[in-house]
């Protein structure tokens, strides 16, 4: 298949689906653990459908179709099975009256029925969705950066920790993780791609975050999709370039490619809300639930992301493809092709 990488001498360094089974629970088990000790939060039980127009579904990139059905005891009222809870957890931080410097995590699942499918996208997702409030005097990029390294700091304690249980998983990730805007890697890379662009610096850095990825480039054009009423993609930094969000991306040996791990970023404001939807041709939304609770100032400032529970144990197993992690549907021909090239899908 044209979308499948195949490592050549590609082997489970785990010996069997039993060790990486047993490896996929001691990750998750460590990393959430470091994750809500780091930014001080508090698991929380969380939704796998909405009622479709409260705004509280994630839009992605505006394209992505939903899993909707109708729920018979509501008079037939349409559901949606979230994409993520990027909109939902702030909500849930109003209802909880959240204070600034506290937050919450879940288990998100969700399914993308749109998704390309390749070694690293699913019909399937399941993240460790978070949301932390802040203040306003938070709202920079030099917070961010701050919050970054602290998810960093979660995956490389994770890493350190696996390595005392299977020697195998030497280490790899860099002691830093650096920062640079899409804007600079634009600037630095014109003639390549955006995914381009994250291969190059990638493999430079190790691990980076790239800041600002939504919005329009000089180049006419956005590094990424991002829809207009979650991350805050329009606001100025205080370098001048635009962008309170972005992606914290690795290098993947396995595949030889940038991997992404997190997106993630500050949320909008009133302003920026007003900003990104007139952008967007949104202000329709202005009249939904969740939309009109922020414009009025009730929702609390918050930063927030998902990091991908499959893609870290991916990483971290120095796994080839996200079905020797989760269970989902994967073409008969991509089925075949993996179990030719040694990859064993669950």
């Amino acid at each position: 298949m044209q979308n499948l990488i195949k490592p050549a001498g590609y082997v489970n360094v785990l010996g069997n689906v039993e060790n990486t089974e047993k490896a996929i629970k001691l990750v998750k088990d460590m990393f959430q653990a470091n994750l809500a000790a780091q930014l001080s939060l508090l698991r929380v039980t969380a939704p796998m459908v909405v009622l479709k127009g409260t705004g509280l579904n994630d839009d992605l990139n505006g394209i992505e179709r939903p899993v909707t059905f109708p729920i018979k005891d509501m008079n037939e009222a349409p559901a949606e099975v979230v994409h993520s809870l990027a909109k939902w957890k702030r909500y849930k931080l109003w209802e909880l009256r959240t204070a600034p410097g506290r937050g919450i995590y879940t288990d998100m699942n969700a399914l993308r029925p749109d998704e390309e499918l390749d070694n690293i996208h699913s019909i399937y997702v399941d993240q460790w969705d978070w949301e932390r409030v802040i203040s306003r005097e938070d709202r920079t990029v030099a917070f961010l950066k701050k919050i970054v390294r602290r998810i960093y700091e979660a995956v490389k304690v994770t890493e350190n920790l696996l390595y005392v249980e299977y020697p195998q998983m030497v280490p790899i990730l860099p002691e830093e993780i650096r920062f640079i805007y899409a804007e600079e890697l634009l600037q630095r890379y014109p003639d390549l791609t955006p995914k381009e662009r994250e291969d190059r610096v990638a493999r430079e850095y190790g691990a980076v975050f790239i800041i600002g990825i939504g919005g329009e480039l000089s180049d006419g054009r956005a590094h990424d999709g991002r829809a207009a009423d979650y991350d805050d993609w329009s606001t100025p930094g205080e370098d001048g370039y635009e962008g309170l969000n972005g992606d914290l991306l690795v290098w993947n040996p396995v595949l030889q490619r940038a991997f992404e791990l997190s997106s993630m970023g500050i949320r909008v404001d009133e302003k920026a809300l007003e900003r990104q939807l007139a952008l967007r041709g949104q202000e329709y939304k202005k009249e939904l639930l969740f939309h009109k609770k922020l414009l009025a100032g009730e929702l609390p400032l918050t930063i927030g992301g998902g990091i991908g529970q499959s893609r870290l144990c991916m990483f971290l197993l120095r796994k080839a493809h996200i079905g020797e992690i989760q269970s989902s549907i994967w073409p008969d021909a991509m089925r075949a092709e993996c179990a030719a090239a040694g990859i064993d899908l669950v």
